[in-house]
């Protein structure tokens, strides 16, 4: 289960958000599909968890949009890692209308449970 955060320009309109908002969870599940965790096309409650919060008056950066996925290490994701970024990049500049886009894919080795 990817976790998503998206730190936004908070002059960013809320039309471009919201698009960003309805496309990230099928195209993060596209990016980080793999072998060991298939996906079947079908989004699921827990499959993945999207959190979004405009730029702070203290934080740095000059992208419109910054995206951070964190998904499980798996061999297969690791070693097409920098397409998969950029194939997700590419998602991202088209949902949210802007090329000022950066995506950061993390894979760590961890484990997820959830309950029903």
């Amino acid at each position: 289960m990817p976790i998503v955060e998206v730190t936004h320009d908070p002059h960013l309109p809320t039309d471009r958000i919201r698009d960003l908002a309805a496309a990230l969870p099928q195209a993060v599940s596209v990016a980080v599909e793999c072998p060991e965790e298939l996906y079947d096309g079908v989004l699921r409650a827990g499959d993945v968890e999207v959190r979004f919060r405009p730029r702070g008056a203290h934080d740095s950066g000059g992208l419109e949009v910054v995206v951070e996925v964190r998904s499980k290490w798996f061999a297969s994701r690791a070693e097409t890692r920098q397409e998969r970024c950029e194939r997700l990049c590419d998602d991202v500049v088209e949902a949210a209308g802007t090329a000022s886009v950066g995506v950061y894919l993390s894979l760590p080795v961890a484990a997820w449970a959830q309950g029903e």
